[in-house]
């Protein structure tokens, strides 16, 4: 299969504006996903989706590959999408995985991006999550990290900021998980998903994955034991720093 990944990426953040050249440890936030992103040897090509032209200099300066996209899109998954399509024109052919990564997510790793690709061996699989073990309730009550809970078969049941499974009743043993949002889709299914209409419960929990479940589809999701958070605030952009002063990963490229 012929995968890629594409990092979308905007300036207008409602909770942290600019962030995607917010620096850590002296490199702007969407270069740690960009460099972090093409070390992944299941990739063959790996590129910046953006509207913004300080970003396109930017990943320009470095020697990324950036796509410039309309400045109207609400959704990280449609601006992705349009990367694609102009991306395939140059390639000359369609890919079949396309690897949505999220400009917020600096810690990501090529095994996160190897591990979420694997699941498209199953031809019944259209989407996959990767998620991780919440373990601080400061984080499991945290709005900005989107909690999930899986089936048997590590299908999503539901998305939530809220905290689930519920802790109110003394129940200790049910797993706390958060997404992290390095989502593959196949290529025909981002475009078909992007054609479904928002659900109810997508806008109540502002949460896209929803949008499937809703449309009786399933998310795969993946567990992964590699710490990762995302960065919505510029609290967790000093946290995520903190973290990367020790990372071996930034070393290589920084």
């Amino acid at each position: 299969m012929r995968a890629i990944a594409i990092i979308p990426a905007r300036m207008g953040s409602s909770r942290f504006p600019g962030k995607p050249l917010a620096k850590i440890c002296g490199v702007p936030m969407v270069g740690h996903c960009f460099y972090r992103t093409q070390m992944c040897d299941e990739l063959s090509g790996t590129y910046v989706a953006t509207c913004d032209q300080e970003i396109y200099d930017y990943v320009t300066s470095i020697g990324g590959n950036v796509v410039m996209t309309e400045n109207t899109h609400e959704r990280a998954s449609d601006r992705t999408a349009e990367a694609m399509l102009k991306i395939e024109s140059e390639l000359g052919g369609k890919v079949d995985i396309v690897v949505m990564v999220q400009g917020d997510e600096p810690l990501v790793t090529p095994s996160m991006i190897s591990k979420s690709i694997e699941p498209f061996s199953d031809v019944s699989v259209n989407v996959v999550n990767l998620m991780a073990k919440i373990d601080s309730i400061e984080d499991f009550e945290d709005p900005n990290e989107i909690k999930v809970v899986v089936n048997a078969s590590n299908n999503a049941i539901y998305f939530s900021r809220s905290p689930i499974p519920s802790q109110t009743r003394g129940v200790s043993d049910s797993p706390m998980y958060k997404q992290v949002c390095i989502i593959p889709f196949r290529r025909d299914y981002l475009i078909e998903f992007n054609s479904m209409a928002e659900t109810a419960l997508e806008r109540s929990e502002s949460i896209d994955m929803l949008r499937i479940v809703e449309n009786d589809g399933f998310v795969r999701m993946v567990e992964i034991d590699t710490v990762s958070y995302s960065v919505d605030t510029e609290s967790r952009r000093s946290f995520v720093e903190s973290i990367m002063e020790n990372d071996d990963l930034r070393n290589s490229y920084d």
